[in-house]
């Protein structure tokens, strides 16, 4: 009964995903006319045209290579930042502290904005990759730390204090036992880390130039006031979505574990 039950829901949850991932990946290979017929074209001629129009009048190489930059560096910066930081905090709890990170987190993207780029126009830092950084760090690092405080209290105490009475420094208890313990946490939350900064458009769009412009912004350049390219769009979105995927795909055993984890056996 169980296994029906959740196979019932399984269907629930991925057919509708399903079918938005084949809309927008079929709908990238269809002509103009295919894509405005009046009903859903389950079959056609698939064409690369669009593709073409992405990778050929845009420099969508260039921004795919800054989007890379941007989310390796936010969510790298953060796990070295929020590694420490969560463990700090699941050891020796700060409510007041935990408080202020997690604002930090709720708080909408625009009350960051405006002072991060009056900061940044007035040290010339605009159309800059630390710039980017940054500013994705500013979301990025409350949600490490979050999750990780998570992972950190499943991790039995009694791993860190038999490392401290063998006479090991916190640095390396905290290098050579903690990390290899919770690597599974550290994974799924460098893959949402790298998830939320990859797609993340309001820092990019005012923050960003020609120089650093990134993915959700080039595909927001197919959009004009009196048209949308809907074959580009949705063909720059699927570009979008494949290093995201196969980055899932690779690490999927390590996500799972991190995802589902309540407890170390010893």
């Amino acid at each position: 009964m169980h296994k029906t039950s959740f196979a019932v829901l399984l269907v629930v949850v991925l057919v509708p995903f399903m079918f938005v991932f084949y809309y927008m990946v079929s709908t990238s290979l269809k002509t103009g006319l295919d894509i405005s017929a009046p009903s859903f074209k389950w079959t056609f001629t698939p064409t690369f045209d669009n593709y073409r129009t992405v990778f050929a009048e845009n420099d969508f190489t260039s921004f795919t290579i800054n989007s890379m930059i941007v989310a390796l560096g936010s969510t790298g910066i953060g796990l070295l930042i929020g590694l420490p930081a969560a463990f700090v905090l699941s050891r020796y709890p700060m409510p007041r502290l935990a408080l202020v990170i997690l604002s930090a987190r709720v708080a909408p993207g625009i009350a960051f904005l405006v002072p991060w780029f009056i900061v940044l126009s007035r040290t010339d830092q605009l159309d800059t990759y630390q710039a980017l950084i940054l500013a994705h760090l500013l979301q990025n690092l409350p949600l490490i730390i979050f999750l990780m405080i998570g992972f950190f209290d499943d991790m039995p105490s009694e791993l860190v204090d038999s490392a401290r009475v063998d006479g090991a420094t916190m640095q390396r208890t905290f290098v050579s036992i903690v990390l290899p313990v919770v690597r599974s946490g550290i994974a799924a939350t460098a893959i949402l880390g790298f998830i939320f900064s990859w797609n993340h458009f309001l820092f990019s769009v005012v923050l960003a130039g020609p120089k650093t412009r990134t993915l959700p912004v080039a595909v927001f350049n197919f959009m004009s006031y009196g048209s949308v390219n809907w074959g580009a769009i949705t063909a720059a979105a699927t570009v979008m979505a494949l290093p995201v995927v196969l980055l899932t795909l690779l690490v999927q055993k390590h996500i799972v574990q991190g995802l589902t984890a309540g407890a170390v056996k010893s």
